[in-house]
């Protein structure tokens, strides 16, 4: 590097370096600053919740149903009477009151033929069980403990704070120091 080359460097370093000390001149610009302040304790703030758990649970029942053997030897009697009490309703009424009459000969023959039935056979029941599965939905329900953030007591030149925080800072937290005129 010639001469001329490092006194302009030089020169330029004298500059820079002497604008800055004599812009800051002892003083801070007003406005925020930032500053550590030391944790005194930070406690967790606790709220209890319900907490309600579905829990299916299952278990077997016995389901009964009864058959009656005999309800083929039925069937041909009951038919039987519905034709015969159809035929019959047929000859009463005219026009319409005709299909009303045979539609109410057929449903007494056939509960007449059936009634027969059983009065001649007599009924024979059988009672049958199964096993059956039943499952329900219940609902448990607990206590829990939920941590919402944390109360912080600090103490910043020699004064003591408290605020609350989300998360459990440390040992130090930033805090924003603000100095302005009074107004």
């Amino acid at each position: 590097m010639n001469a001329k080359t490092r006194l302009a460097t030089f020169a330029l370093a004298a500059v820079l370096l002497g604008s800055n000390a004599w812009a800051d001149n002892g003083y801070r610009k007003s406005g925020a600053q930032y500053d550590y302040a030391k944790v005194i304790s930070a406690e967790p703030i606790v709220n209890y919740v319900t907490v309600k758990t579905p829990v299916q649970e299952c278990w077997e029942e016995m389901q009964y149903y009864t058959v009656d053997t005999n309800a083929g030897q039925h069937a041909g009697s009951t038919l039987l009477g519905a034709i015969i009490g159809g035929v019959v309703g047929h000859q009463f009424g005219s026009g319409s009151g005709n299909d009303a009459a045979t539609i109410a000969g057929t449903m007494i023959g056939a509960a007449i033929g059936n009634t027969s039935a059983r009065n001649r056979h007599g009924t024979a029941v059988e009672q049958h069980g199964r096993p059956v599965e039943r499952c329900e939905t219940r609902y448990r329900s607990h206590q829990e403990e939920r941590i919402d953030g944390y109360r912080v007591l600090y103490r910043y030149h020699g004064q003591k704070y408290m605020t609350e925080m989300p998360y459990d800072p440390g040992n130090r937290i930033k805090v924003r120091v603000d100095i302005r005129p009074a107004r």
